[in-house]
């Protein structure tokens, strides 16, 4: 179950020529492949790019039906193995995962890949999110596209642009016999626009013709002597006609005059932001024209030297636009103008921050300062007097509270992390490592649990130097997504062979939840293209793992705690795996509310629970906020001069998981929490009743309000002089 559906927009998918298409960037790039007549698709999901894989999915009829194979596969690794079908067949295939940490994961089979070089066009769709919409650590896969020989596409963010740079991609990976990775923004991603169709493409030779007539080039298989052979290929063959492709179909692009004293070079995926902050200059119109020579990068690496270098020619300086840390083509194109004596002086870092994101502002001023110090004659109005420091920025942070990640309302993984602090009360700290995945935010207050995460898969993996026995037992935290990528063999499967001596929980939430939702092999949900409902318990019994615990009801925090501490004074010497089983509230949500909406609309009679916290009753000891930090659960101050102290207060974002009421009930028994059910479409006898009840109540709230009345005046008559 996706997070979104796009059942709807890849009807538009069939489009052909002479019509024009409207949608998303990740449903051009869609049609794209199949105008491109691809051969295959695959990738793993993961954000920028989660939802070119829903889209996909959802797209499987229609990509059967042009003969394209398609696979949602286990892991980014596992998807860049698939493009071995381009190695000795001349069949184009792509894949597609998120930016730098996807491809660490793929960075074996990318590394052959690129050695053995390719037949038919290989394309990796790479999901760029530097910068501070990120979920991971700040790097850019720029490095590995030139560690390994891949030629790396950032096309301008606009829908024709995008299109245009998958055809390129596959005609420049034949050309050079080359994988080429395609690097699409957060942006890029979710732009919208329109561009002009072509037909789709049934590809030339299919997978499944392939097979009747099996190719192999034992030249291509990267063992000595051929891995020696391969280097050689890559500089001399493979690198030159990688250029000429590159100028002769003009990939790269001018903007602005031919000549002037200074210009601009930018990868296009900064095209926008430059534009616009040229606009805010007063050196670009509305329409992006501009007086100020502009050298836009489509293709990052390689750098064409000498396309480079003729734009150079005759300006006193140039200015470098790269995002992000090092500057990897600053330090190319520097050396390019060493080496032929030019003149022209390079600005890049320096003028733009070393590290963090380029927004609108850090590139306005960027650019500002540039022109002031090489062109001030082209800025037409003083914008910022020369030497005048910027104006002062307030700190927003000592007037707005942060606001860091956080498990969503209802979300069954904080009643885990409660029970945890709970045993931790009893038992004292141990070593905890975590994982990737909601889980994570585990490590964030009020729980603050997980001290190391080390990658998709290996929280058990990060506690293998602790894994021999001690005085106490080391905890690792594992989600279902993060077991079936990479955690049964690697982290798993490492516990079983060294025998280990800790303690692993598999967060099973029923989905690859933290990337929106896509079903995994242990999911409940019957799936008509994918194998489900395989128990996560049969892996590990089949990997070795003798002692497991299932817990199907996470909320149950008692258990869990029971459970937990179990695991950590056993005398069970051996790994120890506790399975905790509860489906992810929003997609829960997702599924139940239609359902139920419906069912009132109906007339069927519908019971929704709502939890609450008598006032009256709440002490104020907040130990359920302590141990909760659900985002539903929060203070509230009383209208009553004895009671200083707020309360604890369930608003109206409430699930009904009861969470809180578990969590106080297992720490210390509170009364305070009840439950009430809201009925929809009651039946008669429950309307009559309810009528009675309100009527009793209201009769006795005004008995007391009249003897209140009759004590008032009493003591006021006592105390009267």
């Amino acid at each position: 179950m996706a997070e979104r559906s796009f059942k709807a927009e890849v009807e538009h998918l069939r489009q052909g020529a002479g019509s024009s298409f409207t949608g998303e960037g990740i449903l051009a790039i869609t049609k794209a492949l199949l105008e491109n007549g691809v051969g295959y698709v695959g990738g793993y999901q993961g954000a920028p790019i989660s939802h070119l894989m829903d889209v996909l999915a959802d797209a499987e009829e229609l990509l059967g039906e042009l003969g394209v194979r398609y696979e949602a596969n286990a892991s980014e690794a596992a998807a860049a193995a698939m493009l071995a079908a381009s190695v000795h067949y001349p069949i184009r295939g792509a894949v597609t995962f998120k930016g730098s940490v996807g491809v660490n994961v793929a960075s074996d089979a990318l590394a052959n890949l690129a050695s053995s070089g390719v037949t038919g066009g290989a394309l990796v769709i790479v999901g760029e999110d530097y910068g501070e919409g990120s979920s991971i650590m700040q790097e850019r896969s720029y490095a590995f596209a030139m560690k390994s020989q891949f030629w790396l596409l950032d096309p301008r963010p606009n829908l024709p642009s995008i299109v245009k740079s998958v055809g390129d991609s596959f005609a420049l990976s034949e050309a050079s016999n080359t994988p080429v990775m395609l690097m699409v923004r957060i942006r890029s991603c979710h732009v919208t626009g329109t561009f002009e169709c072509r037909d789709n493409q049934r590809p030339p030779l299919t997978v499944r013709e392939a097979l009747s007539n099996p190719q192999r080039d034992f030249k291509r298989v990267v063992l000595p002597p051929m891995s020696y052979q391969h280097e050689h290929d890559k500089i001399e063959n493979r690198w030159p006609a990688a250029e000429k492709f590159i100028l002769e179909h003009g990939l790269n692009e001018r903007f602005g005059p031919q000549d002037g004293k200074v210009g601009l070079i930018c990868l296009g995926g900064m095209y926008n932001s430059v534009i616009r902050a040229l606009q805010r200059l007063g050196l670009a119109d509305v329409s992006g024209n501009t007086d100020v020579p502009l050298y836009v990068m489509n293709v990052a690496h390689p750098l064409v030297q000498s396309d480079l270098l003729g734009f150079c020619a005759g300006k006193d300086a140039v200015l470098m636009v790269e995002e992000g840390q090092p500057e990897f083509i600053e330090q190319q194109l520097g050396n390019m103008l060493f080496k032929a004596g030019s003149q022209t002086k390079l600005e890049g870092k320096g003028i733009f921050p070393k590290a963090g994101e380029y927004t609108g502002q850090v590139m306005m001023d960027g650019l500002d300062d540039f022109f002031r110090k090489y062109a001030a004659h082209l800025l037409p109005g003083q914008v910022r007097a020369p030497n005048t420091p910027q104006p002062e920025i307030p700190d927003l942070s000592q007037t707005v509270p942060i606001r860091p990640p956080g498990f969503c309302t209802g979300c069954p993984e904080r009643p885990i992390f409660a029970s945890m602090k709970l045993v931790e009360r009893e038992l004292g700290k141990h070593q905890i490592s975590a994982d990737i995945g909601c889980h994570l935010f585990a490590a964030l207050p009020p729980f603050e649990i997980g001290g190391q995460t080390m990658g998709y898969g290996l929280g058990p993996a990060s506690n293998a130097a602790f894994d021999g026995g001690g005085e106490k037992r080391a905890i690792s935290i594992i989600g279902d997504g993060g077991f079936w990528h990479n955690g049964l063999s690697t982290s798993i499967g490492n516990m079983v062979f060294n025998k280990s001596d800790s303690v692993a929980i598999i967060v099973d939430n029923y989905y690859s939840a933290a990337t929106g939702g896509q079903d995994i092999p242990s999911s409940r949900a019957k799936n008509a293209s994918k194998s489900t409902n395989n128990p996560i318990t049969k892996a590990l019994e089949g990997a070795g793992v003798k002692w497991i615990r299932q817990i199907d009801r996470t909320y149950d925090v008692t258990r869990m705690r029971e459970t937990i501490r179990e695991a950590l004074t056993t005398d069970y010497d051996g790994p120890k795996v506790i399975v905790a089983s509860s489906e992810c509230m929003l997609n829960r949500q997702r599924r139940e509310k239609p359902q139920r909406n419906k069912a009132i609309k109906d007339g069927a009679r519908v019971e929704i629970p709502r939890f609450g916290v008598d006032e009256d009753i709440c002490t104020g000891d907040h130990a359920c906020i302590r141990l909760s930090g659900c985002p539903s659960l929060s203070l509230k101050t009383l209208d009553d001069p004895l009671r200083d102290d707020p309360v604890a207060h369930i608003d109206q974002s409430c699930v009904g998981c009861g969470n809180c009421g578990e969590v106080a009930d297992a720490a210390i028994l509170c009364p305070s929490f009840y439950e009430a059910r809201v009925v929809h479409n009651p039946s008669g006898f429950e309307r009559w009743a309810a009528g009675l009840r309100s009527r009793v109540i209201s009769w006795l709230q005004t008995r007391r309000a009249a003897r209140r009345l009759t004590f008032n005046g009493t003591a006021s008559g006592r105390i009267a002089p």
